[in-house]
């Protein structure tokens, strides 16, 4: 498969697997998000452009460690005196265990949104730093990164929710839409396509139980809610998540849904058929259509998510990632220049999104979080090819100045997965109802991970 999605694919799976069960594993694991346990260290002078000395930054390899190769490019020719040794590790085997040890530790590193309300105590408190920009970041990334309202990651990406349809389906169908305002407007949508196809189940539903609950909280996220909130109280038995589950329920008892793994085999013969047509999934699903997809091909289209009631957000985040400077770094100062160049400034985060070796076109699979960056009028990518030629930056960067603001992801999230991510299943399957998720999702929940913490 292409490159994009198995990194994006992994590194979601990373966040919140075996990285964060090995945070859990350290002396953090007690701690709720919303607590760091300590007195933060405070990270507040910012070096001039004179600066001097060295770096060392841990990425992810692949390709997305080759854009910020190229962005680092750019950053090296502002801070000629600045070295910098960009490194590719393995991120979630590594990090979390040498933040706690204190020894070998990176001046920065990448990391994923997930992490950061649980390692707070070992990571440099940036709020003074990113006071000149919070004013102008997306609100759900700063609450993610904010620990007892202080700011322990620099903001990167934002991956909106979006609705991804097959335009020429819909028309056939007799569907608009600029109509699918709500999720019961997306159900009707679907018993239209059916109607039309008796063989098309038109809703995906994702089989994968990890990715099946990322995609339940984004869609909790879209209400402004999520499985915990800032003191690490479950809160699955709310309003909330009963719309989804309910509308879930009605979507498998009227047989509108194809229930596959996100882009595998079974998956990708179902959006080839013409079988699914309406996909509500996160922005990264623009790889499908650019390099997986043949039948249809130009066809597919992306629209902001339905809303849950008239009115509402129209996207939730999926996924994310951050940037994080350790405790005890040797040289935190130059780091925070290097992270302020990448997220805030000019040629910053144009040499990051937009076209370069890796992606000729720009990096389509999410959007910055910092709000001149995220500008509908100036996008940083091209408009996609494989999506009919749409302007996807500004179908994406207007869904994600709609995306609540949230909690910090429980260190607990990923073994959660056993319990409510495999009730999601059983009720795609037909085989439990959505009080039952509720109350045994909550009870198993309480009592395996949060009481044991």
């Amino acid at each position: 498969m292409s490159r994009s999605f198995v990194p994006r694919r992994s590194v979601l799976r990373g966040a919140l697997g075996a990285g964060a069960l090995a945070a859990a594993a350290g002396p953090l694991a007690a701690c709720a998000p919303g607590s760091s346990g300590s007195e933060p260290r405070k990270l507040t002078g910012t070096p001039s452009a004179s600066a001097k000395g060295e770096i060392t930054i841990w990425n992810r390899s692949g390709d997305l460690f080759k854009v910020f190769d190229a962005a680092i490019d750019a950053f090296r020719k502002a801070y000629p005196g600045i070295k910098v040794n960009h490194q590719a590790v393995d991120i979630d085997a590594k990090l979390a265990n040498t933040l706690i040890s204190g020894t070998d530790l990176p001046d920065g590193s990448f990391w994923d949104d997930a992490k950061i309300g649980g390692q707070a105590e070992h990571l440099y408190d940036l709020t003074d730093l990113i006071a000149p920009y919070r004013d102008k970041t997306s609100a759900y990334k700063l609450s993610v990164n904010t620990v007892d309202g202080r700011i322990y990651g620099v903001p990167w990406d934002l991956d909106p929710g979006l609705l991804w349809y097959r335009e020429d389906l819909l028309e056939d169908a007799g569907v608009d839409p600029a109509g699918l305002k709500t999720y019961d407007d997306l159900l009707a949508a679907a018993r239209s396509l059916r109607e039309k196809n008796p063989k098309a189940r038109p809703l995906h539903m994702e089989k994968d139980p990890f990715l099946g609950q990322l995609w339940l909280e984004m869609l909790a996220g879209q209400q402004g809610t999520s499985l915990a909130d800032a003191e690490g109280r479950v809160r699955l038995d709310s309003k909330e998540y009963r719309n989804i589950l309910n509308w879930v329920r009605d979507a498998v008892d009227d047989d509108l849904v194809t229930h596959a793994e996100y882009l595998k085999q079974a998956d990708l013969a179902a959006l080839e058929n013409g079988q699914q047509a309406l996909v509500p999934w996160a922005v990264w699903w623009s790889f499908a259509p650019q390099q997986l997809l043949k039948k249809g091909k130009g066809a597919w289209r992306a629209a902001p998510l339905p809303a849950w009631t008239p009115g509402g957000a129209r996207s939730g985040a999926m996924g994310g990632s951050s940037f994080i400077i350790p405790a005890k770094a040797k040289n935190p100062e130059l780091a925070w220049l290097l992270y302020e160049f990448l997220c805030f400034k000019e040629p910053g985060y144009s040499a990051v999104y937009g076209p370069s070796e890796v992606y000729p076109d720009g990096l389509t699979t999410s959007v910055p979080s910092y709000g001149p960056a995220r500008r509908p009028d100036k996008p940083l990518f091209e408009p996609v090819a494989a999506l009919g030629g749409q302007d996807l930056w500004k179908v994406a960067v207007d869904a994600a100045d709609t995306i609540p603001s949230a909690a910090p992801i429980p260190a607990w999230w990923a073994k959660s997965v056993d319990y409510l991510g495999n009730n999601l299943q059983r009720l795609i399957e037909g085989k439990m109802a959505p009080d039952d998720v509720i109350d045994d999702s909550t009870k198993k929940i309480q009592r395996n991970l949060v009481d044991r913490a």
